[in-house]
C-alpha cells in the first residue's frame, strides 16, 4: 500500500514511529475527467477504424487495433504531452486522406497535400526540422541560451508531428495504390529509419521533460541528424520513397509488432550512447558547465538501455515465433540473428554489471557508447556486408 507523509496542519493518523500518513489515492482515483475522455477519444477512434478499415483486417491486426487503446491511453496519463501529439497527428492524417478522396493522383493535384501532407512531403518537413532543432539546440547549449534550447525542443515537437503524420499517410497510400499492397509503413530501410529518428525524439523529449534540462538535446539530436543524412542519401540514391509491394516474407502480422518494437530498443540505445558522449565530456572536464550533473546522465543513461533492452528482449521472441511460422525454425544463426543475439548479450551484460558489481561512471558511458557500434552493425552493416534469410534491406 502506498503512503505519504501528511502535511502540517493535517489531521494525523498517529503511528508508532510518531510519523503522520495518509494512504494515496489509488492509481484510478487520481485520474481527471479530462484523463477519461482521453481514454474514450482512443476508444471512439479505434472502434470508427474498425469500422471502416475492418475488412483489409485479419484477426490479429483487428486485436492490436483494439489492443492500442487501452495501451496508448495508459500512455497518454503517464506522459501529457502525447495526448495533444496524437490529437494533431490523428487531424492532420485524416485531413490528408480526406483530400485524397480516395484517389493516389491527388497527391500531385491537391495544394496542401503536394507541399505539406502528403507521406514524402511530411517526412520531408520532419527532415527539415530535426536538421534546424539540432542546429538551435546547439546554438542554445554554446551561448548558455534557454530560449534558443526551447526553440530546439518546439521544432523537435514539429519533427514527431510531422514525421508520425507521414507515416500513418503513407499507410493510407498504400492501400490506395492496392488491396494487396497496402502495408503497415515498417517494411524496408527507408521507412525503419524514420520510425527509428521518431522513437529517438520522442524518448529523448520524455526524458527532457522528466528531467526538466535540455542540454542533452545537443548530443541526442546528432544521431537523429545522421539518421536523417542516410534518409537522404538513400532516398535520392534509390528512389526509395516509392512504395513497394511487400516481400512474401514480410507478408505477416508479426512484422507490425516485431518491427516496432525492435526499433525502440534500437533508439533507446542510440539516446543512452549520446548521453554517454555528453557523460565522458563532463566527467574529463570539457564542456562541464552547461551539461546536466553526472548523476542525471547516468540515470538517464541506465534507464535509456533497461527500456531499450526490455522491449528489445521482446522483439527477439517476437522475431523467433515469426521465424518459426516462417521458415520452420525459431532460430536458424542467420547473420542478423546472430548479430541480434551479440546487441542482446552486450546489453544484458551492461545491466547485469551495473545491478550485480554497480558499474557507474565512465566505464559504464564507454560501454554504452561503444555498444551503439555494435547495434549500428546489427541495424546497417548486415545489410551492407553480409546475406542471409533477411536480405530485405540492401543498400
Amino acid at each position: 500500500m502506498e503512503l505519504t507523509e501528511k502535511s502540517q496542519g493535517s489531521t494525523p493518523a498517529t503511528q508508532a514511529s510518531g510519523s503522520t500518513y495518509v494512504q494515496a489515492p489509488g492509481y484510478f482515483k487520481r485520474l481527471t475527467v479530462v484523463d477519461w475522455l482521453f481514454a474514450a477519444a482512443l476508444l471512439a477512434g479505434a472502434v470508427f477504424a474498425f469500422n471502416r478499415y475492418g475488412h483489409f483486417m485479419d484477426v490479429y491486426e483487428e486485436a492490436i487495433m483494439l489492443l492500442c487503446a487501452p495501451v496508448f491511453a495508459a500512455l497518454g496519463w503517464h506522459w501529457k504531452p502525447v495526448r495533444w501529439l496524437m490529437a494533431l497527428v490523428a487531424l492532420l492524417s485524416l485531413w490528408a486522406i480526406s483530400m485524397y478522396a480516395g484517389q493516389l493522383d491527388m497527391g500531385t493535384q491537391k495544394f496542401w497535400l503536394r507541399y505539406m501532407i502528403s507521406s514524402q512531403s511530411a517526412i520531408l518537413w520532419m527532415s527539415v526540422m530535426f536538421c534546424l532543432s539540432t542546429l538551435f539546440y546547439w546554438i542554445g547549449f554554446a551561448g548558455r541560451s534557454e530560449a534558443w534550447s526551447s526553440l530546439g525542443t518546439k521544432l523537435s515537437w514539429a519533427a514527431v508531428v510531422l514525421g508520425w503524420t507521414g507515416m500513418m499517410v503513407r499507410w493510407y497510400e498504400s492501400y490506395l495504390i492496392g488491396a494487396d499492397v497496402g502495408h503497415i509503413p515498417v517494411s524496408n530501410l527507408y521507412e525503419v529509419f524514420i520510425l527509428f529518428s521518431l522513437i529517438t525524439a520522442m524518448f529523448y523529449l520524455y526524458f527532457e521533460d522528466r528531467y526538466k534540462t535540455r542540454q542533452m538535446g545537443p548530443f541526442v539530436l546528432l544521431i537523429i541528424t545522421a539518421a536523417i543524412g542516410f534518409l537522404f542519401w538513400y532516398t535520392t540514391s534509390r528512389d526509395a520513397a516509392e512504395i513497394q509491394p511487400l516481400l512474401p516474407a514480410l507478408q505477416s502480422w508479426w512484422m507490425k509488432i516485431h518491427v516496432p518494437a525492435n526499433f525502440i530498443g534500437y533508439g533507446n540505445f542510440a539516446l543512452a550512447a549520446m548521453v554517454a558522449m555528453a557523460y565522458l565530456l563532463k566527467s574529463s572536464g570539457r564542456l562541464a558547465d552547461p551539461l546536466p550533473s553526472l548523476e542525471v546522465l547516468d540515470d538517464v543513461m541506465y534507464k535509456a538501455i533497461s527500456a531499450g533492452f526490455a522491449f528489445f528482449t521482446i522483439a527477439t521472441i517476437l522475431g523467433a515465433l515469426w521465424a518459426a511460422e516462417a521458415w520452420g525454425g525459431y532460430w536458424s544463426w542467420d547473420p542478423k540473428e546472430t548479430w541480434a543475439l551479440i546487441v542482446w548479450l552486450n546489453y544484458a551484460a551492461w545491466l547485469h554489471m551495473r545491478l550485480m558489481t554497480g558499474l557507474r561512471g565512465r566505464p559504464a558511458a564507454w560501454w554504452a557508447l561503444v555498444g551503439l557500434l555494435v547495434t549500428t552493425f546489427a541495424f546497417l552493416g548486415v545489410n551492407m556486408f553480409l546475406s542471409g534469410l533477411h536480405s530485405y534491406g540492401k543498400l
